[in-house]
């Protein structure tokens, strides 16, 4: 019998890399499925993403992720891209087929997979809390998806100018720019809100300002924050009978669209999703 000692080399690139869990994610989920797969996570510096890139590509790579710094520069080593990647600006997810490089963003479209556990966004009215990355490919995909109406809110009114803008030349989504001046006030009719800065990330009692009294009873709220998983944001929302959307489920599902892109293979969301709430020493994997 024919034995294979050749595993699936996946991976990511990245600077700062150590404090990344994605590795244990993602292969707590290939050996779920049985898959002899490998995901490997690099520390690349911005002067050797060029090397990192062609290295995947000789070792003949499935595919890999980019990270902060990388999510821009990579694209002049890319083929091809995605739609919503050549909107959004920034790739955080190549793969390699037949020698070709082709990127994609799987922020938004993690987020947008998680959303629809709960909603869907077509024809909802949206307010969005941030301007950054995340908040960018969030608007991007929810604009493809058929949101009827995304308010981006940030203190830098200009960054939220240019989403705003993104998402009316690109997508049938009207959007509007705001300035983030002191709480946040979340308008009459909104059916989503999302907080897509990165306050409260490690700290379970710091929460984005934002005027509580304004939560509507129905309302989907939701958090990109990954851990703490309950966050303030959302423990707020819930006390005023609204719907809370961890941000946990953003991250596994950006795991499992990946992997689908580079292999064709679903991995098991809840077996990434227990061992991400182990690493974040919490039981709340629901």
């Amino acid at each position: 019998m024919d034995r294979n000692f050749r595993s699936i080399l996946t991976g990511s690139f990245s600077t700062p890399c150590a404090d990344n869990p994605t590795v244990a994610m993602i292969e707590a989920g290939f050996q779920h499925a049985g898959l002899d797969a490998r995901y490997i996570n690099c520390d690349v510096k911005p002067a050797h993403l060029g090397e990192a890139v062609r290295g995947a590509l000789a070792m003949e790579w499935a595919g890999f992720n980019c990270s902060l710094p990388h999510k821009v520069a990579v694209i002049e080593y890319l083929d091809d891209m995605a739609e919503a990647a050549r909107i959004i600006g920034a790739v955080n997810c190549v793969s390699i087929r037949n020698g070709k490089l082709i990127g994609d963003n799987t922020d938004g479209k993690g987020f947008l997979a998680s959303l629809r556990t709960v909603i869907d966004p077509a024809d909802k009215k949206v307010f969005l809390l941030g301007a950054g990355g995340a908040a960018r490919a969030i608007a991007v995909e929810l604009g493809l998806a058929g949101a009827a109406h995304i308010t981006v809110v940030n203190v830098e009114k200009s960054h939220a100018d240019t989403i705003a803008a993104l998402v009316r030349d690109n997508t049938k989504c009207e959007a509007t720019a705001q300035l983030w001046e002191g709480d946040a006030r979340i308008p009459a009719g909104t059916d989503i809100v999302i907080n897509a800065t990165s306050v409260g990330f490690g700290d379970a009692e710091a929460m984005a300002a934002v005027d509580v009294n304004t939560f509507k009873k129905g309302q989907v709220v939701a958090d990109v924050i990954p851990n703490p998983p309950t966050t303030r944001f959302l423990r707020e929302a819930k006390k005023r009978g609204c719907t809370p959307l961890e941000g946990l489920g953003m991250l596994v599902n950006q795991g499992v669209i990946g992997v689908e892109l580079w292999l064709g293979k679903r991995l098991d969301a809840t077996v990434m999703k227990h061992t991400l709430s182990d690493i974040f020493n919490t039981s709340d994997a629901d």
